[in-house]
């Protein structure tokens, strides 16, 4: 589901980039008014959860792969708006560090997964499971369907955009600028493999991180009953949710990221200007897309946009590294240290404010 640069039209990203902006621009408003030195730090850490979590490459229908993005537990913790902001970090950081998804397209995908698949995960959340006990069988089974729904939501609303690029945006004969699949191809593309697999996978992560918290941290999962209750306001920040468990659980999957890579195959609509042009290549595009012949070369506008921004360690394979499953690693190392550390800062300013009012 990450869309690269290249497939879709600059009108189309600079549309969905605006409606990602005023998703952003409430999510912050929201967080702001909330308890933002607890809730910072926890969006560090499902920033990082989900950032691990996709890179575990799970086999789909067709010869490609998907992933399980960490969607609905943000959502059941931080609420809507706090995962909003979470996933959008983790997908900020994939994409300028290791190009998994384009920068002209990161608005996009900011939508679908983290707007898109944040409500989505919490509506289904909150009415499966809303009024029953939070350590009840039944909220496990709201994770999990949260979880299968959002992710297929997301995967929907992705093949809508390449689906409509074909009709919206090609040359005066007729050939595809952008993402070269129309929707009769692009919907069943995306969709058989999400609701088959990485669906699945979504809901099971789910329910396991629900089922883990009910036992090892209940308070975290008060954040959907009551994500503002004001008696928390006055509790120091060490009283408060500690997400150091959560660290725990984020540090031993990502010890277990090589794993991502033994799936083969790439993601749908996924193929570099490249890949497109490749016999070899091109045949494997059309098996994955229903049989239907791919473009005798990558379209004008994809290649015109493919290389819009290099990231430095491309594909999770630094340069320097001449083991793939250790760059793999390292990769992931990075990225969860970096979040760590914005994490402990956080929290450190966090608590310096807390003491700082409270000698005033």
């Amino acid at each position: 589901m990450h869309i690269p640069d290249g497939y879709l039209s600059p009108s189309t990203c600079a549309t969905l980039y605006a409606l990602a902006a005023a998703g952003w621009y409430s999510a912050l408003g929201q967080i702001k008014r909330r308890l933002a030195t607890r809730t910072i730090p926890l969006i560090s850490v499902f920033a990082a959860f989900s950032f691990v979590v996709m890179m575990f490459n799970v086999p789909l229908p067709g010869g490609t792969t998907g992933h399980a993005v960490g969607v609905a537990v943000a959502a059941i913790v931080l609420g809507p708006w706090g995962s909003m902001l979470s996933i959008s970090i983790a997908l900020a950081i994939q994409a300028l560090f290791f190009g998994d998804g384009g920068i002209t397209t990161l608005g996009a995908n900011c939508f679908n997964m983290a707007i898109v698949g944040s409500f989505v995960a919490y509506g289904v959340y909150c009415v499966i499971g809303r009024g029953t006990d939070l350590r009840s069988r039944r909220r496990v089974l709201a994770a999990a369907a949260a979880g299968y729904v959002a992710i297929n939501a997301s995967a929907f609303v992705t093949a809508l955009e390449f689906g409509i690029q074909p009709a919206l945006f090609h040359d005066p004969s007729g050939s595809p600028l952008y993402a070269p699949y129309p929707l009769r191809v692009a919907i069943p593309a995306m969709m058989i493999g999400h609701l088959a697999v990485a669906g699945l996978a979504e809901g099971v992560i789910s329910a396991g991180m629900v089922s883990y918290l009910q036992r090892a941290d209940l308070m975290l999962l008060r954040g959907v009953e009551n994500p503002a209750r004001e008696s928390e306001t006055a509790l120091p920040p060490a009283n408060r949710q500690s997400p150091r468990r959560l660290w725990w659980v984020v540090a031993s999957l990502m010890l277990l990221t090589p794993l991502g890579i033994l799936a083969a195959g790439s993601a749908w609509g996924e193929w570099s200007s490249n890949e497109l042009a490749s016999r070899q290549t091109r045949a494997h595009i059309e098996s994955a897309s229903g049989n239907q012949a791919a473009p005798a070369s990558a379209p004008a506008g994809l290649q015109r946009l493919s290389n819009v921004w290099t990231a430095p360690f491309p594909r999770y394979a630094p340069k320097f590294i001449k083991n793939p499953a250790f760059g793999y690693l390292l990769s992931a190392m990075f990225a969860v240290g970096f979040l760590g550390l914005a994490s402990l800062l956080t929290g450190f300013a966090g608590r310096r404010r807390w003491t700082i009012g409270e000698r005033s």
